[in-house]
């Protein structure tokens, strides 16, 4: 298999993992923990099991939170260990990721492919035509235009969060530019971080979309991340890829918030009328570990109220939820009885996919970014 057999043999099934593990959690099931997996994976690398629909099932069925991480004693690197695994599956079972799944990641790497998918959606959504139960939010028939303000930092625009949730961007740029700093916008090339292309062991594709992205923001200055999932891959270029070239960029990469929390002084001030529940994306919380920066830059203007699961995944997964809609659903369901339970009227995230995921639950779901814009202009209308 395509894995670290030392990284393998790291693991001493100890369990510790298994509180963390959300389809473990709902299942019950031992095989559908990472302690199960990793057990599964050493016996197909030893020989002692052929590939088979069961193994392919359990590999398959995993969220990638990498929740187990942080609460691993021996520091086992599960989300590599999952990524080799399912490189393999590509490699030896060439239905693995089937046509229909390939055809929207390669959607996903063609920009204006992808915008002119989103308005034929919008569309669609204005004759009602898309399903409430998919869980869209309601794409916009026209998008504003984005214009650089300056050379301080790159802001990496995406492919989803653009098509989808531009306005998040703008509010990036406007609170950057409260804070002193000119957002400069990637060349051709920076609409994909290929974060999904490697989850599915699509590595090839990963490591080629990694490089377009990097040359579309060269130089040496900071580039900013509004998409946690996008933020923990672009971090991880230098492994990805495998070059110099490649670690120097990562270590360019900060998430938006991380970014902010350190400028948090020189944005104006505001205040919102009500609290807002934090839900922290994985990919922010358990990969990049930069979750405390959201809430560093919005207790400035909000109440904060904490959940009770203990930062347990949402089910949403990149593309999980749409994959493995039963099991996302049960995950999403334990998410959505803590954020009920908070009593908080707005949930607070950091990631498209968890944001899309739970609207589609009923909850009243904003990007953190956009809620602090939404407080700065409050507060200068309450100053007049």
């Amino acid at each position: 298999m395509h894995i670290d057999e030392d990284e393998l043999a790291s693991c001493v099934s100890c369990g510790l993992c298994l509180p963390h593990c959300p389809t473990f959690r709902v299942s019950g099931d031992e095989t559908r923990s990472p302690r199960g997996r990793i057990a599964a994976m050493r016996a197909v690398h030893s020989g002692a099991v052929a590939v088979d629909r069961s193994f392919v099932r359990v590999m398959d069925e995993c969220v990638l939170c990498r929740g187990c991480e942080p609460a691993c004693p021996s520091g086992v690197p599960f989300g590599r260990l999952m990524e080799g695994a399912r490189e393999t599956l590509v490699s030896e079972r060439p239905g693995y990721v089937p046509v229909w799944q390939r055809v929207g990641y390669r959607i996903l790497t063609r920009h204006l492919l992808l915008l002119a998918v989103s308005s034929v959606v919008a569309a669609a959504q204005r004759l009602r035509l898309v399903p409430p139960r998919l869980g869209l939010p309601r794409l916009a028939l026209r998008r504003g235009r984005l214009d650089a303000t300056g050379t301080d930092v790159w802001l990496f625009t995406g492919c989803v969060m653009d098509a989808w949730l531009r306005p998040v961007h703008q509010a990036v740029i406007d609170l950057a530019g409260m804070a002193g700093a000119g957002v400069a916008l990637p060349l051709r090339g920076g609409d994909c971080c290929g974060a999904l292309h490697g989850h599915a062991g699509l590595v090839d594709d990963a490591r080629r979309l990694a490089r377009r992205v990097m040359a579309s923001m060269p130089g040496d200055a900071p580039v900013l991340v509004d998409s946690a999932g996008c933020g923990a891959a672009l971090k991880d270029y230098g492994r990805i890829v495998g070059t110099p070239e490649a670690e120097e960029f990562a270590a360019r990469v900060r998430d938006v918030h991380e970014w902010l929390a350190e400028r948090v002084d020189r944005l104006p001030a505001g205040r919102l009328p009500y609290a807002i529940a934090v839900q922290d994306a994985c990919h922010l919380r358990h990969v990049q570990g930069v979750h405390g920066t959201v809430r560093t830059v919005l207790a400035r203007y909000a109440e904060l109220v904490e959940l009770d699961d203990d930062g347990l995944c949402c089910g949403a997964g990149g593309a999980y939820a749409a994959l493995h809609p039963e099991l996302g659903m049960a995950i999403r369901d334990r998410k959505v009885a803590a954020i009920r339970r908070s009593g908080a009227p707005v949930v607070a995230s950091a990631n498209p996919g968890c944001m899309l995921h739970l609207s589609a639950a009923g909850l009243g779901v904003r990007h953190p970014i956009e809620l602090v814009a939404e407080a700065i202009s409050e507060g200068r209308e309450d100053g007049r």
